[in-house]
Parts: C-alpha cells; structure tokens; sequence
C-alpha cells in the first residue's frame, strides 16, 4: 500500500474529481458532514475554514493506494476500514472528512480529502505531510494485512535477481555454446531464448548501450553483470566503428568506441605478456 498527501487550496476542484462517477467514485468514509454532492462538502468545510483566516491550502488530499492484488479483494467496508486506520495514523478523527474509492482502472484507490482546519480553528501542522503519509500508509497496512511498500520492493527485488540471472545464463550459453560472428547474429539467437537485446540510439543515431527485455522487465546490460556492459558485449562481437543492426550499418558513439578500444587493448596486452 502507498499513501501520498499534500495541502491544497482547491477544495471544491479536488471534491468533484473525488465524486467523479466517470471514475466509478463511490463513498467509502465522511465524518462530521451531512451534505452529499461536492458542492455541498465544500460548503461545510469552507464554514469550518472561515475560523483560520491565515491558512490558504487548508484541504488536506490524500491518494491511499493497496496493490492490486490487495484492491481487487477489498469491498467499500474494508476500504472504509482502511481510511479510517489511516485518518487515526495521522492524528485527523477529529476533523471533517470524506473519502472516495476510483475503481476504473485496475488499481483500485482511495482519495481521502480532510479539513486541515479543526472545529476551533487550529490549523494541522502539514510539514512533511507527503512523507507523514507513507509512514501512516505503511502501519496501517501492516494493521490491515494487507502489503506495505516494502514488501511490494522485496518481491520486485526477488524477481530481478532471477531474471538477471537467467539473462546472464542465456548471455552465456549463446557466447560460449555458439559464438558470435556479429551483433545480429547475438541478437537473434538471444531473442530465440525469449530474451529482446534492444539497441540504445542517442540523439546523434549512435549505439550507446543495449537494453535487455525478459518476462516483462527491461534492464541495462551492466546491470545485468558487468560482462554484459557495452563495451564488453562489443569488444567479444564487434570490434569495427560500426555495427550492423537489421541490414542498417550504425555507428557507435565515441564514448563507448574508446572504452571498447581500451578493453581490445588490455587483451592484446595479457596476451603479449603471457607469450
């Protein structure tokens, strides 16, 4: 789960997206007001915000996002739950509040909106709001049961470690089990493994780098391994000023021309050393 809050000035703006029906909005949480349509919130917060004269953003906005895995199972009692946790993370029950859950996407979330200002006119302190919120989004989804943000990395973490290692694999049986006469040919026979090597093309239509596409997920090639940089990659296929990509000869970029020249060097080098 992901929470995001700020301050903002425009109440009413804020309400009607909340209350979009496009967004298949549907209340989820209200506390201390009556009124139903946006117009009607807005109304009752700016007579709340009326005693504080000197706070100009004084709606507090919330986003309270679970994963979509956590979403998908959640009805409009257990997002209820959810805000209310949060509101109470945050030090806020005792202020005006309504919340909205958007379910036209896959990702279900919540938009929480709160009177910054309280019935006696003190205006809540929002100095790091935006970091306050995931600390109070992540203890009420470990409340809840539900994923925090650290659990959601840990898991990504888990699956880039496999998919680096099953790229360097593949990387490696297709060097050593069947050698590479030529950038292409690597390719090819990368992509027959389900593995894409996308060519990286700056501004002057140079090769810069390569990409590798696996299961979804798109890494460079040094963070795969470090033998699997650019320079490296083309010090073992191609060692000319240019490669040749789908019938098109393509220059590389100086930058890594000279970091290839210097690694073909050091060969020749451990090679002259070792006679």
């Amino acid at each position: 789960m992901i929470g995001k809050g700020s301050s903002i000035s425009s109440t009413l703006g804020a309400l009607r997206y909340g209350n979009n029906q496009e967004k298949e909005a549907d209340q989820v949480y209200s506390n201390l007001i009556v009124g139903e349509t946006a117009e009607d919130i807005a109304e009752e917060f700016k007579a709340v915000q009326e005693l504080n004269q000197n706070c100009e953003r004084n709606t507090l906005s919330f986003i309270l996002s679970p994963t979509v895995k956590d979403g998908s199972k959640m009805n409009n009692e257990d997002l209820s739950e959810l805000t209310k946790t949060f509101i109470q993370k945050m030090k806020l029950q005792e202020r005006q509040a309504v919340a909205y859950v958007h379910r036209d996407k896959a990702h279900t979330h919540v938009h929480l909106y709160v009177n910054r200002i309280d019935l006696n006119g003190r205006a809540y302190n929002d100095s790091f709001i935006g970091k306050q919120s995931q600390l109070a989004a992540e203890r009420t989804a470990k409340q809840m049961g539900i994923q925090t943000v650290r659990d959601v990395q840990f898991e990504k973490n888990k699956a880039l470690v496999n998919t680096r290692t099953e790229i360097q694999k593949a990387h490696q049986n297709t060097i050593s089990q069947y050698g590479t006469k030529d950038l292409q040919t690597y390719i090819n026979r990368m992509r027959d493994k389900q593995i894409d090597v996308l060519p990286v093309i700056n501004k002057s239509k140079q090769l810069q780098g390569f990409r590798f596409e696996y299961r979804g997920q798109s890494i460079k090639g040094s963070a795969v391994h470090r033998s699997m940089s650019a320079s490296n990659l083309l010090k073992s296929i191609n060692r000319s000023k240019n490669v040749v990509l789908s019938g098109t000869s393509v220059p590389i970029a100086p930058s890594l021309a000279k970091a290839v020249a210097k690694k073909v060097l050091k060969i020749v080098i451990d090679k002259g050393i070792g006679i």
